[in-house]
């Protein structure tokens, strides 16, 4: 079974860092472009940002650009997500994913395209 399963999340005061890993298990990790979405309670999953799976190609939603990095290390089997000048609408629970379909260079922003997903880790950024 696919295990894909997020850390680093926690509570924070507006204007400070996190950083989120998701350790990817039982795939190959390298085949695979991966995604961070996040929710909040009544609203739907929003893309929060991608990376290609050669980690070549990034792409980040217009609300965390400048702020947000994604990465990823294909020898860990593991992607990031380097959250700075975090703002109290950050606040959601953050979930990535795995989608095999993309190509090499891409990568989606829909959640339907991701095929695999990880449990959650809540962010909370206090003002």
């Amino acid at each position: 079974q696919v295990l894909l399963v997020e850390s680093g999340g926690g509570l924070v005061q507006a204007g400070g860092s996190l950083r989120l890993s998701c350790a990817v298990s039982r795939l190959t990790f390298s085949r695979y472009a991966m995604g961070w979405f996040r929710q909040t309670p009544g609203k739907e999953r929003e893309f929060v940002g991608a990376i290609s799976r050669d980690g070549g190609s990034t792409y980040y939603a217009d609300s965390v650009k400048g702020r947000f990095a994604i990465s990823r290390d294909n020898a860990k089997n593991t992607v990031y997500l380097q959250m700075n000048s975090l703002e109290p609408e950050d606040t959601a629970v953050y979930y990535c994913a795995a989608d095999w379909q993309s190509t090499t260079t891409q990568a989606s922003n829909r959640p339907g395209t991701y095929h695999y997903w990880g449990q959650g880790t809540q962010v909370t950024v206090s003002s």
